[in-house]
């Protein structure tokens, strides 16, 4: 049995997928529907509101899939955050037009990039980076080499990530009552047994050289992580 008190990374079946696979294109229908359940783009637009006083003009978001997530999020931070540029960042092409126009549609200007976020040059810096379900992929090691790359993007991490306990765990064998593919069991299994719990996140964020604003579970599936890259910052 995994002890869940440490963090187990194993390859995700979806990484390994063409884009184009059935198996994939099931499996991100499936993660449209997980994040809904885990209320995770409430969260993040509470994060925001919560931790930037000042609307942001240009927002980075690492491992955007379909940018299916940010556009729910988008929807309930609009009125609050007029006109913002949204780079969504990712290593395949998975963000089609009607997204990006559906974000126009909100006054948001919407730029996808195929690129490796380890590889990827920024043209000048954003106000806020932000990760949904990303940052449990890496290891400790090139966690905080992704963490020390953020820095020096933006002044503000907000990060939604699996929280590693047994409740979301035992949630993940309840996944098959809303129709979830194989690929998703597995996956969404090993994002638990991935994820983070405690001050993990905060811990480190400050071995990369930043500074810990908010860490902590946020409903029964969620670990929320903000962090600043210089210290005072919020």
């Amino acid at each position: 049995m995994t002890d869940i008190n440490i963090r187990h990374l194993e390859p995700e079946l979806l990484d390994g997928l063409p884009a184009d696979d059935p198996r994939a294109i099931a499996s991100r229908r499936d993660l449209v529907r997980i994040n809904a359940l885990m209320f995770q783009a409430r969260i993040m637009a509470s994060l925001f509101r919560a931790n930037m006083q000042t609307p942001p003009q240009r927002i980075l978001e690492i491992g955007a899939g379909d940018g299916k997530f940010m556009l729910t999020v988008a929807r309930l931070m609009a009125r609050r955050w007029p006109n913002v540029e949204i780079v969504m960042v990712d290593r395949i092409d998975l963000i089609g037009k009607d997204v990006c126009n559906t974000f126009a549609e909100l006054g948001w200007r919407a730029q996808p990039v195929t690129a490796d976020i380890f590889d990827w040059t920024v043209d000048r810096p954003f106000d806020l980076v932000c990760a949904n379900l990303i940052l449990h992929h890496f290891d400790d090691t090139r966690l905080l080499e992704l963490l020390a790359r953020i820095m020096t993007m933006a002044p503000v991490l907000v990060a939604t990530e699996p929280l590693r306990a047994k409740v979301p765990l035992v949630a993940t064998r309840l996944l098959p009552l809303i129709g979830a593919c194989a690929v998703t069991l597995n996956d969404a299994a090993q994002s638990v047994r991935a994820g983070f719990r405690g001050t993990e996140l905060s811990q480190l964020w400050q071995l990369s050289g930043g500074t810990p604003v908010i860490e902590g579970r946020r409903g029964l599936f969620t670990q929320a992580f903000v962090g600043a890259s210089m210290p005072g910052t919020k």
